[in-house]
């Protein structure tokens, strides 16, 4: 077998990239620019508004950082890309860009985990919120947002580091995990294993946020008000985990049985949905959903008016 020691991968480049890079590249400039302002400007609200340091908002601040956190895993390394005309990448920038994107949107699936345990306690056990959600509890639940994520994802890159590797070409816009894996010449069984053991994890998590509304919304049958706040503030938590778990599904589908017999459009669709959606998605529908945000967003955008005429 003809092993190489890579030390440069070389990326998927957009379809006709000579003609429209420019385009492109403001396209994606905006993108990153709405991406920034509205998570930048949710968590700004957040942290400055005392009536919003509550165990709900906080975590949702926690879910603006860690868009922010993703998002610069792969834009500003992609503008680059696109203003050079070159999709290189040295190896070690490669597993760090899949590390920061994929320990991004596991830190996602925690964050809607513990979110929906918050409005679990906070619906079916509101006598008891106060004490079960409190600042000991919420640290330890932020903790595991990130430290899970992070040891999962390090042990991920350390084992494809460790591949020797046939070729250098990954498929796609960006790197991740797996088609690094899929570049080795040797078997790769102890990496399939250890990604369907975190996807299991990662899947069972998800089930368990299920079954969490599902009690949510029997419990809110009983009663008006358990209705009312169930639909001010958990149909956003719901709303975020279909859109997200919807964008894993491509993600995961387009790495693991991906083609270059399907289109190429769709191939684009699959690999940049995890990358455009949620981070987009997540301020904009907590914005406009919670009552609280959406009016201390409207104050602070008053007060800066007012401080500039």
């Amino acid at each position: 077998m003809n092993y190489r020691n890579v030390s440069t991968y070389t990326l998927m480049e957009p379809k006709d990239s000579k003609s429209f890079r420019h385009i492109y590249f403001t396209c994606f400039l905006v993108l990153y620019i709405l991406i920034l302002f509205v998570n930048t400007w949710v968590s700004v609200v957040i942290v400055l508004e005392r009536e919003l340091h509550k165990p709900m908002y906080i975590f949702l601040c926690n879910l603006c950082v860690n868009d922010l956190y993703g998002a610069a895993g792969f834009y500003p390394k992609f503008l680059h890309d696109l203003i050079l005309d070159s999709y290189l990448i040295p190896s070690f920038m490669c597993a760090l860009q899949a590390f920061v994107i994929y320990s991004s949107a596991m830190c996602e699936y925690c964050t809607l985990a513990v979110m929906a345990y918050d409005r679990h306690v906070a619906i079916c056990r509101p006598l008891d919120y106060h004490s079960k959600m409190n600042k000991f509890l919420c640290s330890l639940l932020l903790l595991f947002c990130w430290t899970a994520p992070f040891t999962t994802m390090f042990f991920a890159v350390f084992l494809s580091n460790r591949l020797p590797l046939c070729k250098n070409h990954i498929d796609k816009l960006y790197c991740d995990n797996w088609s690094m894996v899929k570049l080795s010449c040797e078997s790769t069984s102890s990496n399939d294993m250890y990604g369907l053991v975190i996807i299991s994890l990662y899947l069972v998590l998800v089930i368990l946020i299920i079954v969490s509304y599902i009690k949510l919304i029997i419990a809110c049958k009983a009663s008006l008000e358990c209705r009312r706040k169930f639909w001010q503030t958990c149909v956003p938590h719901v709303l975020s985990l279909i859109n997200f778990t919807v964008s894993t599904i491509f993600d995961t589908t387009y790495n693991r049985y991906g083609s270059s017999d399907v289109q190429m459009n769709l191939r684009y669709f699959l690999a940049l949905e995890i990358i455009i959606v949620p981070p987009l998605f997540n301020p904009l529908v907590y914005g406009l959903k919670l009552k609280e945000v959406r009016k201390r967003i409207l104050k602070l955008c008053f007060s800066c008016i007012q401080r500039k005429w």
